[in-house]
């Protein structure tokens, strides 16, 4: 029964942390359950609400039961009704007896609810209720300019868009804007449009479910957000033409099977001047073990395993750049830990409709052994267990967006000390001519501040280091519109909402130019994505003895060669 309460306790918990929801969940230190399972339930229920709030409802068991509370009868309804395997409890279990006593009541509802549908299988149904739920929406005035598509990415090691356009989307009609994805009403036709800017990038309508597509469970396709798509293409651009790569905070994954598919594209493709006996690797580590087994799963998911080099549980500020393995990395990628502060829509914690009824949690089976056993009454965190220290240097437990502070400006200020450290750590690699660096955070402090004192640094100074130009970036970067600020007051204007801002008259000492290479993504705008922030470093010449360039570095002509969320033991899939 502990699935429930957590998952009570999840969606009944303050708002004010960062971090996206899946990731708040696979790093939180107070889950009895697997993080995945209760991922799974909130997620799966909140496709279902309206039809399990018109069941629970026209049973009437709430006015029966007052053990139960509308929001844990909405989730044991769900797994009683859907779940393979029933309610994840005891057969003698109180709340579970207090469901099943009136499972032909709650059967009788649901089958009458699928037959006003005209749905004959129970796929029909959950289609009926996704589109309920956008008609919903859409009368109830939701902004159409803030349209949170599902992003889909063709992984070219096992496919190619070509070929998924013939497979997956060979139903799909094609559209022009994100906002005609979205229509209203029972017509069935899925919409899909192709990504202007990321290479074998698919938008298609918000909830749209891939679970069962073969694609997805073969790692053809990957569920990944646009804004996280940057890192990889703005550091490869639109070809590679050799040295290794590395991804230095990399679980789950969708960062380093994004460089893997792109490096497998351009190995296929001719006429790019690659040495055939010195083919480029990516390095991929993650500071967990537990975690890096799930980067270990993805990368074999998705084809990956003759071209990733998985480093479980390496902290990347622990390793040696002059370690003999890496003396061919010339391209890294650093996504480290942020406040998280831009991630918003369908990553956040999902608003259930719940059935008419009481709100007040029912009394906890602990509630008798508060001072031994913490309390399972999920609104009350007074009795919960403080994280305890990480010993990782890359993913401190204070710092990870998914502990349980809110955001303040100190908290800002220790993120974007790690930040900066991991970065400069990266400079020092002897062949690394191309690093990009990214976060999902709106915050100046986070971003164009940590930039500022990258290239103030004295290993930049000394070994070249600088912003790699707009003109310099891949095409469909290039024509990304947002780009740095100077100011908060700036990020004001171009984020309307002001998500998570911390306010402050700070400015940035970067030039015009250089504001012009970091690329902003901006939540609640036409775009479709969240807060996102990546930029790229790159050498020009041969600095301490370092070569650069050359056959180390991107190939093509200049200006064309640069480019959620944490999971247990158990395979959640591919998503951002």
């Amino acid at each position: 029964m502990s699935l429930y309460y957590d998952a009570v306790g999840v969606l009944t918990a303050p708002s004010s942390t960062g971090g996206s929801f899946k990731s708040r969940l696979y790093n939180s230190r107070t889950l009895k359950a697997s993080p995945a399972q209760v991922y799974a339930l909130i997620t799966e229920a909140a496709k279902w609400d309206i039809l399990l709030k018109e069941v629970i409802d026209q049973a009437g068991i709430l006015k029966l039961e007052p053990k139960l509370t509308p929001l844990l009868s909405l989730l044991l309804v769900h797994d009683h009704l859907l779940a393979k395997n029933g309610i994840a409890a005891t057969a003698t279990h109180p709340l579970r007896q207090a469901v099943e006593r009136h499972k032909a009541r709650l059967r009788g509802e649901f089958t009458k609810a699928r037959v006003r549908r005209s749905c004959a299988t129970i796929p029909d149904l959950k289609e009926a209720v996704r589109r309920e739920k956008l008609a919903a929406l859409t009368a109830a005035g939701a902004s159409v300019a803030a349209v949170y598509p599902r992003w889909v990415r063709i992984n070219n090691v096992r496919s190619s868009l070509k070929a998924q356009m013939k497979l997956t989307f060979a139903s799909f009609e094609s559209v022009e804007t994100l906002q005609d994805l979205v229509v209203a009403g029972d017509d069935k036709q899925e919409r899909m449009r192709i990504d202007p800017h990321i290479p074998d990038l698919v938008a298609v309508a918000p909830g749209v479910d891939f679970s069962t597509s073969p694609a997805y469970k073969t790692g053809e396709i990957i569920l990944q957000d646009k804004a996280s798509c940057f890192p990889a293409y703005l550091l490869l651009g639109e070809s590679w033409a050799g040295g290794d790569l590395m991804d230095g905070c990399a679980a789950p994954g969708n960062k380093t099977t994004h460089m893997a598919s792109l490096l497998h594209q351009y190995k296929s493709d001719s006429g790019l001047g690659r040495k055939k006996n010195s083919p480029s690797r990516i390095y991929s580590m993650d500071s967990s073990a537990i975690r890096a087994k799930t980067l270990q799963k993805m990368v074999s998911t998705a084809g990956a395993d003759n071209l990733v080099t998985v480093l479980p549980g390496q902290d990347f500020l622990a390793l040696d750049p002059e370690d003999p393995r890496f003396s061919n990395v010339t391209g890294l990628l650093l996504d480290p830990s942020c406040s998280g502060s831009g991630i918003i829509g369908r990553d956040d914690i999902p608003t259930l409709t719940l059935p008419a009824g009481k709100t007040t949690p029912p009394p906890s089976k602990h509630s008798k052994n508060q001072s031994k056993k913490r309390k399972r009454n999920p609104g009350d965190s007074s009795t919960q267990p403080q994280p305890q220290p990480s010993t990782s240097e890359t993913d401190e437990a204070d710092l990870h967006p998914d502990d349980t502070t809110t955001i303040t400006q100190d908290r800002l200020t220790k993120l974007s000390n790690l930040q900066t450290l991991i970065v400069q750590h990266a400079l020092s690699f002897p062949a690394a001519t191309h690093i990009t660096y990214s976060t999902c955070s709106i915050h100046l402090l986070e971003n164009e501040c940590v930039v500022s004192r990258i290239l103030a640094s004295d290993v930049a100074k000394q070994r070249g280091w600088r912003v790699q130009r707009r003109d310099e970036q891949p095409k469909g970067l290039r024509e990304w519109g947002y780009r740095g600020i100077r100011s908060e007051e700036e990020k004001v204007i171009l984020s309307q909402d002001g998500v998570g801002r911390i306010g402050g008259t700070e400015e940035v000492g970067l030039s015009k130019e250089e504001l012009e290479g970091c690329l902003r993504c901006w939540p609640g705008d036409e775009e479709g994505t969240g807060g996102f922030f990546v930029v790229g470093f790159v050498r020009d010449g041969d600095f301490d003895g370092y070569a650069s360039g050359g056959e180390n570095g991107n190939g093509g002509e200049e200006g064309d060669n640069d480019e959620e969320e944490e999971d247990e033991d158990e395979w959640g899939g591919f998503s951002d």
